[in-house]
This record gives structure tokens, sequence and C-alpha cells, in this order.
């Protein structure tokens, strides 16, 4: 058995990814610790069949999600490495994590993975998602999931970390070769996201990471968001597709790419900014 790391996987209704992940995962004999919210489908049976533990909690949201997987399993590990159902480790990722022993980074807390992100089929390289990184390794009991994000989940490691820039994981969620499936997954992302803002702009809900554009990969991200935050909204949507389409050089992604960069970098932006004047307007009426 691995001294060194276990595995966290959140799941739900995951049989058609689960298998793929677990596969990849084959050789680093790892304990496998699996956080379920309610699968109806075969995805407990895959799990236990593989020798994972499973446990199983309601879902609220990815970082509360988190934040219950790290409390409630027993790690006996010093590092935790946390997964999605629909990721998938690279063959150079597994050579890193078949060499990785924790004697060797002591001085470390956390490790980013660089992610390949896929979109029917094809891998969208430009429009500023690649590389991408994501705080993906960390120290157990070190680590712990930013619960004041609501819908973009993230892990926060204090001390140092490293990025493996050459560490590569694959997200490629299958469900969403069906627009429609991509389209109910974001109309309830836009809700999270737009409870968030609305929070944000109401000094009701502050940052955890320090933002800091020079810093890590998670601190610049939070310093984009503060800059996204200042944007007029309406306006803000267009000007991040162009951004993503032309500086960011997306239009290299062929249609299928296009496709990708106007839904999730415009159309979903627009939907949240639009559910945040619905609830401004919704809580002044009630004041009144």
């Amino acid at each position: 058995m691995n001294l060194h790391y276990s595995f966290i996987i959140l799941t739900y209704n995951e049989e058609v990814h689960l298998p793929r992940l677990l596969a990849s995962m084959a050789g680093l004999n790892a304990a496998i610790f699996m956080l379920d919210s309610g699968s109806t489908d075969g995805t407990i049976n895959i799990a236990a069949n593989a020798g994972a533990i499973v446990a199983q909690h309601p879902f609220e949201n990815h970082p509360k999600q988190w934040d219950h997987a790290l409390k409630t399993f027993n790690i006996q590990t010093p590092w935790v490495i946390c997964l999605d159902a629909d990721h998938i480790i690279t063959p150079e990722l597994h050579r890193r994590l078949l060499a990785f022993k924790d004697e060797d980074h002591q001085q470390v807390n956390g490790i980013y993975f660089n992610r390949k992100n896929f979109f029917k089929g094809r891998w969208i390289r430009y429009g500023g998602y690649y590389p991408f990184y994501l705080l993906k390794m960390m120290r157990y009991g070190i680590g712990y999931s930013d619960i004041n994000e609501n819908m973009d989940h993230r892990m926060i490691v204090p001390g140092n970390t490293i990025i493996w820039k050459d560490g590569h994981i694959i997200e490629e969620n299958l469900k969403e070769n069906k627009i429609s499936f991509w389209i109910d997954k974001h109309n309830k992302y836009s809700d999270l996201l737009a409870i968030e803002e609305t929070e944000r702009i109401l000094k009701l809900r502050h940052q955890t990471v320090k933002p800091h554009f020079w810093g890590s990969p998670d601190e610049r991200t939070a310093w984009l968001k503060q800059l996204w935050w200042q944007l007029p909204r309406y306006v803000r949507p267009m000007l991040y597709f162009i951004y993503r389409i032309i500086f960011k050089l997306g239009i290299l992604d062929g249609r299928t790419g296009i496709i990708f960069h106007f839904m999730q970098g415009f159309w979903f932006r627009l939907v949240v900014d639009i559910k945040i004047d619905e609830i401004i307007k919704q809580n002044k009426h009630a004041e009144k």
C-alpha cells in the first residue's frame, strides 16, 4: 500500500467516468476514498469493486462537498490527492506519482497539476485554458477547501507550493457532449455564482485567497476576480469573450472551441449578470 498519499474522489452518477479514472490510477497502490452525493447508477458498485472506501453526503456545492470529504475520511497518509470523477491521470503524471516520496518534499505543502480540458472530444488549448494549474495534491490536515467560494472549488494550502507543468490531468465530462446537459448544469452553476457575487456586492462574502497577480495560480485568479467584479455587468461577458477569442487565440480552437468559448465565456457570464440583477431587485422589493 502507498504510504505517501491517498486519493479522494467526488461522484454523482459517474459510471461512465469512474472506470476510466480508476484505470488511469492503476499501479499507484494508493487508498481510494469516494464521497458520493446520491448516485442512482452503478457508481457505488464500481467503487466498491475497486476497493474504495465510500461515504455519501447530500450535495450543496463543490467547496462544501470537498470540505466534508476532507473532514470525514480517516486519511492515514501525509498527502491527499483530490480528483473529480471526470478526470484522467496521464502517463506522465502517473510516472511522477509513482516516484513521489514524502521525504523528498518536506518543504512543500501543495502541488499544482496542469489540466487539459476537453469539450466534445476536442482539447481546448487556447482562450486561456492551457496551461491551467489546479492545486490537487496537498498535505492532509494542512490544506483545506475554500468554502468562501460558492461555485469555483479550490483548495488552499498555507506555505510553499510547486507546479508540475508536465504533470497533466485530463478533464473530459462525456455527459457534456450533449449540449442540453451542459446548459442545464451551467444554469445551476449560474444560480450559485449569482448568489455569491450578490453577497460580495453586499460585503457579506470575502475572498480567502490573497489576490496577487505575480503570486501562485490561485492568487492570480483571486486578483483577476477582483478586476472582474469591478467591470460593468452586461459589458464584461462580451469583453471576456473577445479577450478569449482574440487576445488568447481562442479562435485557433476551431468551431468546437469557439462554441465552448462562447457558451462558457459569454452565455454563462451573461446569465449570471441577469440573475444578479434579479436577486438585487428581489431584495429591494423584500425591504419595502
